[in-house]
């Protein structure tokens, strides 16, 4: 039998294998995204930007038109978007169902302002406010006629940390009536009316200069004019967050800023100037003024003023990166990690082959970390409260990961060998790539548990940039994991470090067969806290039975008996697992006692205590984080942590993340927190403080100094 120290040693393929390997793996991941999709969903959470409606009358006349308002409002710390969002977030968007004839118009907005996060600007609204629509009533409608007018609402609702997707369907009844609009609703919509720009009777003029754009505006050389940013509604490739400067020369004011190249065409836009007022804008090319006296440009939150951002995307590409470098040394990989490099050594100086399994193994990692963002962000969209290694609150996705440890910690004992399971010859003499892309497949699943310095400030912008941006976080989080082996792989003088090959390795790698058998028990034991005695049973029956088929299936291979059968009912039983997991009445065992008097997490006991001023240390955990268990053992859970927090009288809080929890992935991502662990200190009457991912007691001993 083949001993070579890959996970899956002697799986050998072509690259189109491998390329149908990523497209079972895409598989695979949705699936699970849309078994986690199918669980029953919490009660909704109350909208951080409320959303209502309102009609300037109920009682329209046949051939009217009625304003009505989509009223939104921001709670403290939120926002919501104008009708071109910026660099980040997205627009209001409205279907209507209405009855025949009702003729909706398009979504005037109020005058936005800016605000940039990340570096990325962002055209928002952090009062209330109101988007008004016109509604075109039919000249045939009778008096009388009732008409219920309804919309689909659906937008993005942003603090400075996460965006989450929201919606509410609003409805609003009329009745074919005399058209009268009394007193009190006129004034409130002429409120809202005076919040839109005002539409220009000229066309401004426009002209580009590589990157840098002049637009020239019609503005009274006697009008006022200060705090001035010009707002691109057209999408023409404008550099939302490059600053803006302005001038006047007599009848013109000139705003200047960047495109990403030049175009040609219109642009429309709105210029704010003053306190919030508005003037909606259509630029054609043409001759710019020259010469003129400056202008001030709109300041808060806005790059004009010089207000850098802390940290930029390549900052946070750059944590990504270095977290998931830094994810190399956390506990939970580590067995995976000796393996992989085990393999290395196994191919002495053969270069080209060590560098082909270290790019398959890299691409096997970001493609995972790609496929499992994708899937995170897909369901957040969606409206699930999800947050990173979601899929390991499903027991159906444990079972699954449980059965595949079982099956892999039998592949490195030596009962089965990978290669002979119908791979055929003619593979089998071909570069084991496949091996290594496969254990990098496994390397980033088992490291999703984990969240390491700087992968969480990483993880937690991925949820507030655009889809497009965040999957580069993820690319760079896989990246990073890899990396180590890449640089392995494709610097020769590593390379010459590692270990020669010798029969150490066939030892070694029967060795790594007992981590592994660890990590199986370890995901039995949490499907017993995701689904009870009744998931422990149906896991630990699945897991005995397909370990006898493997015996079987090696005893075959020795004897070179036809094996089909055996390998068809292996897949039998996996699959009647996992259906019966996720159709049966499984109920979680009660959520064991707190230690040391510890209280679960509760936000508005959270609040209560610190108005009382009392210290509170609060951490968030889960069964399936390795990190959150060792900082557990070795920090909080000790004497000393225990007796210093009882003399300074701080409280200590505790959130379980194992299951899905709602109320504790909104509360992470306030803090811009995607996963755990997470610890924060909140001293007496002072903010949070928030401490390292990696604990130990003196950290703990030192906060109530």
């Amino acid at each position: 039998m083949n001993r070579d120290t890959d996970l899956f040693p002697n799986l050998k393929a072509p690259m189109w294998v491998v390329a149908r390997m990523c497209q079972l793996l895409l598989a695979l991941f949705m699936a699970a995204g849309i078994a986690y999709a199918q669980l029953p969903a919490p009660t909704a959470p109350p909208q951080n930007v409320r959303a209502s409606i309102d009609a300037e009358t109920r009682r329209p006349a046949p051939g009217d038109i009625v304003t009505v308002a989509i009223i939104m409002d921001p709670k403290p710390g939120w926002h919501d978007y104008w009708l071109n969002p910026g660099d980040a977030g997205t627009p209001l968007e409205l279907e209507w169902k209405m009855p025949s004839g009702v003729m909706a118009g398009p979504i005037r907005a109020p005058v936005p302002e800016t605000l940039i996060v990340s570096g990325f600007m962002n055209h928002i609204y952090k009062t209330k406010h109101a988007f008004l629509v016109d509604l075109e009533i039919p000249k045939n409608a009778v008096v009388g006629q009732n008409m219920d007018i309804r919309v689909d609402a659906r937008w993005s609702a942003c603090s400075d940390l996460v965006c989450v997707p929201e919606s509410a369907t609003l409805s609003v009844p009329m009745t074919i009536g005399r058209g009268t609009i009394n007193n009190a609703d006129r004034a409130r919509f002429d409120l809202w009316r005076s919040a839109l720009p005002v539409p220009l009777d000229r066309k401004a003029l426009y002209a580009i200069s590589g990157t840098r754009i002049e637009i020239a505006i019609p503005y009274p050389r006697t009008a006022d004019a200060s705090r001035v940013w010009f707002f691109a509604q057209s999408d023409n490739g404008f550099r939302y967050a490059a600053p803006q400067s302005a001038r006047r020369t007599g009848d013109w004011l000139i705003v200047s800023s960047e495109v990403k190249k030049p175009f040609g065409g219109q642009i429309d836009g709105l210029l704010r100037f003053n306190d919030a007022q508005g003037l909606s804008v259509r630029a054609v090319p043409g001759a710019v003024p020259t010469g003129g006296n400056a202008v001030s440009v709109l300041g808060e939150g806005a790059a004009a003023e010089g207000q850098a951002p802390q940290f930029g995307f390549g900052w946070i590409l750059a944590f990504s990166l270095l977290g998931g470098l830094l994810l190399n040394l956390m506990p939970c990989v580590f067995p995976i990690l000796g393996l992989k490099a085990l393999s290395l050594a196994r191919m002495g100086g053969d270069e080209s082959k060590a560098r082909r399994d270290a790019i398959a193994y890299t691409v096997g990692i970001m493609l995972s970390c790609l496929v499992l963002g994708g899937v995170m962000l897909a369901l957040r969209a969606a409206g699930e409260e999800v947050g990173w290694a979601f899929q390991l609150q499903d027991p159906a996705i444990v079972l699954l990961l449980l059965l595949l440890m079982v099956a892999v910690t039998a592949n490195l004992a030596g009962i089965f060998d990978v290669g002979s399971i119908g791979a055929g010859e003619k593979l089998t003499r071909k570069d084991g790539m496949a091996g290594s892309f496969w254990t990098g497949v496994l390397a980033a699943v088992v490291a999703t548990p984990c969240t390491g310095p700087f992968m969480a400030a990483a993880m937690g912008a991925a949820l507030l940039l655009p889809a497009t941006l965040a999957l580069l976080i993820f690319a760079g989080l896989g990246l990073g994991l890899a990396l180590p082996f890449l640089a392995i792989a494709f610097i020769p003088a590593l390379r010459m470090r590692m270990p020669r090959p010798g029969p150490w390795m066939v030892r070694f790698r029967q060795w790594m067969a007992l981590p592994m058998a660890v990590t199986a028990l370890a995901l039995l034991w949490l499907l017993y806290q995701l689904a009870g005695s009744g998931g422990l049973l149906i896991g630990a029956v699945a897991a005995l039975i397909i370990l006898s088929r493997l015996f079987e299936l090696g005893r075959k291979q020795k004897s070179d008996a036809p094996r089909k059968y055996v390998v068809a009912a292996i897949l039998g039983i996996a699959a009647a697992a996992l259906l019966i997991i996720d159709n049966a009445a499984v109920t979680p065992p009660a959520p064991p006692s707190l230690k040391n008097g510890s209280l679960a997490f509760n936000e508005e006991r959270l609040t209560s205590l610190r108005a009382e001023g009392k210290p509170v240390f609060l951490y968030f955990t889960a069964d399936w984080c390795v990190t959150c268990k060792v900082n557990e053992n070795v920090a909080i859970n000790r004497a000393e942590t225990a007796n210093a927090f009882g003399k300074a009288g701080i409280v200590t809080m505790v959130g379980d993340y194992t299951r899905r929890d709602p109320d504790i992935t909104r509360f992470l991502a306030k803090y811009g927190r995607s996963g755990v662990p997470f610890y924060l200190y909140y001293p007496p009457n002072k903010e949070a403080r928030v401490l390292p991912q990696i604990l130990t007691v003196n950290d703990l001993t030192a906060l109530p100094e």
